[in-house]
């Protein structure tokens, strides 16, 4: 897999640090902040099917294998 959740978090701070830097002008700092709020919704979204992955995984690790049928979209482990 290419993406994961560490880049995600270079991502976030790569756009912070766009947002930090003290030479933008007013136009450019409209459309970093808009650039943001986009990041942000994406990132949200990650994070949310990430966290109802891990409470799957949770499910599992806790009531046995049981479970793992009815958890189509969880990848059994390798």
């Amino acid at each position: 897999m290419k993406n994961k959740l560490s880049d995600l978090n270079n991502h976030l701070f790569a756009q912070l640090e766009r947002l930090g830097e003290e030479d933008l002008t007013a136009d450019q700092i409209d459309k970093e902040v808009n650039r943001s709020k986009a990041i942000i919704g994406v990132a949200a979204q990650i994070v949310s099917a990430q966290n109802l992955n891990l409470r799957a995984v949770e499910l599992i690790a806790e009531h046995g294998e049981r479970f793992h049928d009815k958890l189509t979209m969880i990848e059994a482990p390798r």
